[in-house]
């Protein structure tokens, strides 16, 4: 029971990060690019929004590069203890975990009391496309929350010894 819902959980987290990071990076790659050419082919014609667009998706994937990067083991971690005292392997990996269960609830409530900022800030909109800066803060409290519950099923296979629950990796 609790295998067939982390199942469920990871194949759904696995689902909006690929696909939310495909579809962000090939928006900015596409404005960026034709930003470019724009400005190669005319001298008048210019995409002055195309900056924040790539700008903001930076920050969107980076944060679901995090809730990756948990999934796949690759967060910064000690590495050289283990390697030298073997016997530390599986304290420090705890260590490792709860620190980013600390920083997931960080980023949480933080995220989500700015998030509630923004949303209040009737003036609070991007600088060229005037979007609501709230939609972009609102990223930080669901990252947060994804990224923890990835850290609680990455936490659960390392204790049944398992590599992943999903088969892939």
């Amino acid at each position: 029971m609790l295998k067939k819902m982390f199942k469920a959980v990871d194949r759904g987290f696995l689902f909006v990060e690929d696909w939310s990071l495909f579809i962000a990076v090939s928006v900015a790659l596409l404005t960026a690019m034709a930003n470019v050419v724009l400005r190669k082919a005319t001298s008048s014609v210019n995409l002055y929004w195309s900056d924040e667009v790539v700008r903001k998706v930076i920050f969107f994937s980076t944060y679901v590069g995090c809730i990756a990067a948990v999934r796949s083991r690759s967060l910064i971690r000690i590495d050289a203890l283990p390697q030298i005292f073997p016997v530390l392997r599986k304290p420090l990996t705890l260590f490792s975990h709860l620190a980013v269960l600390v920083f997931s609830s960080v980023m949480v409530y933080l995220g989500w009391q700015m998030t509630v900022m923004m949303y209040q800030d009737e003036y609070a909109r991007t600088a060229t496309l005037q979007i609501p800066e709230w939609y972009f803060y609102a990223v930080l409290p669901m990252m947060g929350t994804m990224m923890f519950l990835r850290t609680l099923i990455v936490m659960v296979e390392d204790w049944r010894g398992v590599q992943s629950i999903t088969g892939e990796q």
